[in-house]
C-alpha cells in the first residue's frame, strides 16, 4: 500500500476550489508604496542620516541592561524569526494543507517564497555589508561596506514571509484575517527582539519588515510558474508510474510452459503431418481422436505444418511388449578350455601303462 502523499491525495475527496491570489491594483498600490519605503530607508542610512543617529540612541540605551528580567524569555522568542525551524513548523502545516486539498500549491508557494526572500534579502545583505551594533567602530557612522551582514535584517524579513504565508494561503476571509494579524503580531516581535538583544540596529529591522511585505506582496505575480511547476511534478509522477507498470514482467506461474521463439521451435521439432501416422498406432488413435490441430506459419512463408495433440496416457506396457536392454546370449565372458554343451568330448592324451 502506498504511502506518500500522492496515493493521499488519490483516495481523499475533491475539496472546494480555492481562489488564487491576483494582483490587483489595491496590491499593485500597496507594493509600489512598499517599495518607495525600502528604498527610503536605504537611502537614509547611505547618507548617515537621523535614522542613523536613531540607530546608535538605542544602541547606547541598551535595553538587554533595562530589562533583564525578559533576557531568557527573548532568547527562545527570536527563535520563531529563525529560517531553520520556521520553515519546518509551517512546511509541516502546509504539507497538512497539501494533503486535504489536492494540490502542491502550498509547499510549492512556501519555497517560492523563501527563495525570493534569500535572494533578494542576500543580495542587499553582501552588497551593503553593515556590521552590527556589537562590531561597530565608530560613534555616529554608519557602518556600511564593511563586510557585515545583518542590513536588513534576515531574522524579522523570514518571520514576515513564513507566518504571512499562512494568511497568504488561506481559505476564507476570516482565516486570512485572524492569520493576518498573528503574522503581523510575531513579525513585530521578533524585530523589536533582535534590538532587544543588540543584534541588530532599529533600521535593519524597519528594512527588514519592508523587505518581507515585498515578497508577500508580489508573490501572486510567481503563481503562473508555480502552477507549471505542480502540472510538470505531477505529469513526471504518471509517466514514471507508467513506466513501472510497463517494465514490470508479467509473474511466471511454477510448471507453466515457457515462450519459445518460433524459429527455434521449428528448428527442434520434426514436421509432423497425419498422412505420415500409422492408422493402427497409439499416435494415430490418440490424434484422430482429439481432432486438435494448429497450422503455425512460418514468416518465411513456407508450407504450414500441423501439430497434433500429445497421445494420451496408454498406461504402462507389458513386460512382454518391452524393448530388450541386454544383449541376447549369455553374459558370461567365453572361455577357450571349455565345451559349449551338447558338443563333441575334447580328445584327452594318451598316457603310458
Amino acid at each position: 500500500m502506498r504511502t506518500d502523499i500522492f496515493a493521499r491525495l488519490d483516495r481523499e475527496p475533491e475539496p472546494p476550489k480555492i481562489e488564487t491570489p491576483r494582483m490587483s491594483r489595491h496590491r499593485i498600490a500597496l507594493f509600489g508604496g512598499t517599495l518607495a519605503f525600502y528604498l527610503a530607508i536605504v537611502i537614509a542610512v547611505l547618507m548617515s542620516s537621523w535614522l542613523v543617529t536613531l540607530d546608535w540612541k538605542v544602541m547606547l540605551f541598551r535595553p538587554y541592561q533595562q530589562w533583564p528580567s525578559i533576557h531568557a524569555f527573548l532568547d527562545y522568542y527570536v527563535v520563531l524569526g529563525q529560517r531553520g525551524p520556521t520553515a519546518v513548523m509551517v512546511a509541516c502545516w502546509l504539507g497538512w494543507r497539501s494533503w486535504r486539498q489536492h494540490t502542491l500549491r502550498p509547499l510549492l508557494t512556501l519555497g517560492a517564497s523563501l527563495l525570493l526572500l534569500n535572494v533578494t534579502v542576500g543580495a542587499v545583505k553582501i552588497g551593503l555589508g553593515r556590521l552590527g551594533p556589537h562590531y561597530a567602530t565608530q560613534i555616529g557612522s554608519a557602518e556600511l561596506f564593511a563586510g557585515g551582514d545583518i542590513f536588513p535584517s534576515g531574522h524579522t524579513a523570514n518571520a514576515v514571509v513564513t507566518w504571512g504565508i499562512l494568511a497568504y494561503l488561506a481559505a476564507t476571509p476570516r482565516a486570512r484575517r485572524y492569520l493576518s494579524a498573528m503574522s503581523a503580531i510575531v513579525s513585530l516581535g521578533v524585530g523589536l527582539t533582535t534590538v532587544y538583544l543588540g543584534t541588530h540596529w532599529l533600521s535593519d529591522v524597519v528594512l527588514g519588515w519592508a523587505a518581507g511585505l515585498l515578497i508577500l506582496l508580489g508573490l501572486p505575480w510567481v503563481e503562473p510558474l508555480i502552477t507549471r511547476a505542480e502540472n510538470w511534478i505531477f505529469a513526471a509522477r504518471e509517466w514514471l508510474s507508467a513506466r513501472g507498470r510497463t517494465a514490470a514482467p508479467a509473474p511466471v506461474t511454477a510448471g507453466a510452459p515457457q515462450p519459445v521463439a518460433a524459429g527455434r521451435q521449428a528448428a527442434s521439432e520434426p514436421v509432423r503431418s497425419p498422412a505420415h501416422t500409422a492408422p493402427g498406432t497409439a499416435s494415430g488413435a490418440a490424434s484422430g481422436a482429439s481432432g486438435h490441430q494448429t497450422a503455425v506459419v512460418t514468416a518465411t512463408g513456407s508450407r504450414p505444418r500441423a501439430h497434433t495433440a500429445p497421445p494420451a496416457y496408454q498406461g504402462h506396457p507389458a513386460r512382454s511388449e518391452r524393448t530388450p536392454v541386454t544383449p541376447a546370449g549369455s553374459r558370461r565372458p567365453p572361455h577357450a578350455d571349455r565345451t559349449p554343451r551338447g558338443g563333441p568330448a575334447p580328445a584327452r592324451p594318451m598316457t603310458g601303462g
